[in-house]
This record gives structure tokens, sequence and C-alpha cells, in this order.
């Protein structure tokens, strides 16, 4: 048994020990009563938000302001990865042999059920747990397992970069700013719901915003992500020929 293996097992064992014991000594109740500010959301999230998904009308309607915080964090972290990653010359890489036909058939299968889950997994949101993130975070998934079967270069060739991914994110972003701000040019506050944006359309429930948020959210995520997962897959010795090529310029 290797010394990391052992040494997560130990972490594992103590947190363990340590939940265990804190529960026999403390011996915490749990409550017999909703607190008010829970109560108020079990009232009135259906009614505000026409939602019945709580967590998802509190994340993009009671507070949406700090989601939209927590995402431009989560971009300027992406932002910051791919400055790192950006080259000065078109990648053109050797490998242009994937795997077998059998891994690329299962694959093609296993990249459209996941895009198939993914997308309810986001369009469905505001109805059942989940939402644009973690959709979108299930859609970056595709580009990792298409990357070794069929080769980063083969993406290339498509015309699927990082660049092109970019481009999609931030239109995505800009999307997601424009629904939180349309209300406003109605005489509304901005992050305005049901005031503004319908519930049905079509005879379907789609919660006014909420809808729209988990939409946009899902294509930035997963552009974002699928960017940074084709900027990793380039090989170490692109970055290092890049790096002389640099210094042979200076």
């Amino acid at each position: 048994m290797s010394t990391r293996v052992l040494v997560l097992l130990l972490l594992l064992a103590g947190i363990l020990l340590t939940t265990l014991t804190v529960t026999l000594v403390l011996r915490p109740e749990a409550p017999l009563s909703i607190r008010g500010l829970g109560k108020y959301y079990v009232v009135y999230t259906r009614q505000n938000t026409s939602s019945p998904e709580a967590v998802t009308a509190i994340v993009w309607d009671y507070r949406g302001l700090d989601t939209i915080y927590e995402t431009v964090v989560l971009y300027m972290a992406i932002i910051g990865g791919l400055a790192l990653s950006t080259t000065t010359r078109k990648i053109a890489l050797k490998t242009r042999i994937g795997l077998t036909s059998i891994a690329r058939t299962a694959t093609r299968i296993i990249v459209l059920l996941i895009a198939t889950i993914a997308a309810s997994i986001a369009l469905h949101g505001h109805l059942t747990p989940g939402g644009g993130f973690p959709g979108g975070s299930a859609l970056a998934i595709t580009a990792m397992l298409i990357i070794p079967v069929y080769t980063l270069q083969s993406l290339l060739d498509q015309g699927v970069s990082s660049t092109r991914l970019v481009a999609v994110r931030g239109l995505a972003l800009t999307a997601l700013g424009l629904v939180a701000v349309l209300p406003v040019f109605r005489g509304l506050e901005a992050v305005t719901n049901l005031k503004f944006y319908p519930s049905h359309v079509a005879g379907m429930l789609i919660s006014g915003s909420l809808w729209f948020y988990n939409l946009f959210e899902f294509l930035a995520v997963a552009s974002g992500f699928a960017a940074v997962a084709l900027y990793l897959s380039i090989p170490e010795e692109f970055y290092r020929e890049e790096i002389r090529g640099v210094r042979g310029g200076e």
C-alpha cells in the first residue's frame, strides 16, 4: 500500500471518528420547528417565483445578485487559467490517431446520453434539483471524453477551439446579465421575476426568469470548462516550444 493511500485512509478514519465522537458527546437534536426565514421561503416561494424548487428560487431570485457575483468569480478563475495557457501560434499536434472504432462507437453513445441528461438537469432546474451549473459541468465532461478517444487535433480540425468556446462563454454571460437588467427598461427593479417574465410559455411552466438563468448559466459553464479542458490537453512539449520561440524572438 502506497503512502498516499495510507494517508487518505487515515484522514478518512479520523473524520469518521471525529464525527462519531461529536455526535455521541453533544447529542444534537433535530429541530422541531422551522425558523421564520425558512417559513417565508416555504410559504411564498411558489407564489413569488412560480417554482416548486425552492433552492433554485432562492439562488436565482431571492439572492440573485449574490449568485451573479459567485459566477463572476468562477469566470475570473477560468480567464486566469486560459491566460496562463495562451499561445501565440496555431495549435497543430502530431497525434491524430485516436482509439479503436469500438471505443469511438461507445463514446458516441455515452456523449449523447450525457448531453441529454445535462440538458435535462439544466432546463428542469426550476422544477427539480439541478440547474445551469451542474448541467453545464456535466456537459463539459463530454469534451473530456472526446479528447482522449478522438484526440484533441480532431476537435480542432472540426473548428472546436478554446477561442470559440471562450466567445460562447462570453455571450452566455452577457445574456445572463441582460436577463437580470432587462426589467429596468420597463421601470422595474433589476432581477425582477414574474412582474416582467411570464410564468408559462405555450402551457409549459418556466417560472419566469429562472429558466433563462439556468439556460445561459448552462451554456456559460459548459463552454468555460470545455475550453479549460482543451488547453489542459495540449502536450507540455508544445508549451516548451512556445517558450523557446518567445525567448528566441527576444
